[in-house]
């Protein structure tokens, strides 16, 4: 490891053991505590994340665009435990990562959805069943596809979610002010290119101050941009992750989502990292992870009390 990364790293172990932070502890949410340490070469740009079932206290999570398409299996501190190849697609730009359940069968969801210039008329999104086991030589291969467009133009989106019950995918734009909220249909017949029905736009998200933009004329105005979503197990949170917060928006049963983006129920601030790019609900629904996509990076945890 560079002399730098040493540094980092053991800067990054040492937050830790700070205060914790007083503004994260709402609506029964802890502050945030370091869980562990991404250090692996081949967890360089984690970009998206959710708990996996085929080992106790572990991750599924990808890289980003410029890697290979295969899927990566982490533990709850940050070691690399597995690498499992998706046969049959590219790593175009892989931006999250989403897992339901559907008709018994446990099954993630690799959006292939990123855009920074703006040049893709189609999207598409990958669904493999998770393995009930890891073993020698073990590769996936898609069990479906769904592929998609804007309504009105290109849109760069990093965050997506599964609502299994509802049937539905739900994205949301990175760049836009307010983010906006779409939806397709997590089941399309093949050869289908679905066109995303817009639900609403999330407000509440805090946007760059003069300050972050004087410190930081290129960089500050990103601070706000989505990057990462994920359903709680119930269904009833959204978290939304930016580079600063982890903001919840919650609907009561029954209630679609129109509503409930009208203001966040809470905004989860955590302790500063390089570039949180990926945000999983535990399986219990009880924990919030957060992970970045540079190296070192460290693994933040809220817990639910």
């Amino acid at each position: 490891m560079p002399m730098l990364s040493r540094r980092f790293a053991g800067a990054l172990l040492a937050l830790a053991f700070l205060p914790c932070a007083p503004a994260a502890a709402a609506g029964g949410w802890g502050s945030p505590e370091i869980a562990g340490l991404m250090n692996d070469t081949r967890l360089d740009e984690t970009s998206g994340m959710v708990p996996a079932r085929v080992r106790e206290n572990a991750f599924w999570v990808h890289n980003d665009s410029g890697n290979a398409p295969e899927l990566h299996l982490m533990s709850a501190s940050g070691e690399h435990l597995a690498s499992v190849p998706v046969d049959g697609v590219r790593n175009t730009d892989w931006e999250d990562l989403a897992a339901f359940t559907l008709e018994g069968r446990r099954y993630l969801l690799i959006a292939d959805t990123g855009d920074n210039g703006g040049l893709r008329r189609t999207l598409r999104l990958l669904v493999v069943e998770e393995p009930k086991a890891l073993t020698p030589g073990l590769r996936l291969r898609p069990a479906w596809t769904l592929e998609f467009r804007w309504p009105d133009g290109a849109r760069d989106c990093e965050a997506v979610a599964v609502d299994a019950a509802a049937g539905e995918v739900l994205l949301i734009s990175k760049k836009r002010v307010p983010p906006e909220l779409f939806r397709l249909d997590l089941e399309a017949p093949a050869g289908t290119v679905q066109e995303a029905r817009l639900l609403g736009h999330l407000q509440g998200i805090e946007q760059p101050t003069e300050a972050d933009l004087r410190a930081s004329p290129v960089y500050g105005r990103y601070r706000s941009q989505v990057t990462a979503a994920d359903l709680s197990p119930d269904g009833r949170s959204l978290a939304v992750l930016n580079y600063r917060a982890v903001y919840l928006y919650e609907r009561a049963p029954g209630e679609d989502w129109t509503r409930a983006l009208a203001a966040p129920a809470q905004r989860l601030e955590f302790v500063w990292m390089p570039q949180a790019e990926a945000v999983a609900f535990g399986l219990d629904g009880r924990s919030l992870w957060v992970a970045g996509e540079q190296r070192p990076s460290p693994l933040i945890r809220f817990s639910r009390h």
